[in-house]
């Protein structure tokens, strides 16, 4: 069973997708004397990459039943 469902990978995906967008449209702002800088780019995608797996294996085990199978065959020539 997976540890962490199909609906909160893709909830964390999103978010991470969209922290993406807003790096990319503006990195580090600055309002009087306040200054934002938004997370580096590297970690984003580094996060982005770990749910997208979480998501797939989610999926997986949802399309198998919650079961990932092993068959061990052991050829005999009689």
């Amino acid at each position: 069973m997976a540890i962490f469902s199909k609906e909160l990978c893709q909830k964390k995906l999103n978010t991470w997708l969209k922290a993406e967008e807003r790096i990319a449209t503006g990195q580090r702002y600055q309002i009087g004397t306040r200054m934002l800088t938004r997370a580096d780019l590297k970690e984003v995608r580094e996060e982005m990459e770990y749910w997208a797996s979480r998501l797939s294996e989610a999926e997986v085990e949802e399309k198998n039943g919650g079961r990932n199978r092993l068959y061990r065959i052991v050829p005999r020539d009689l």
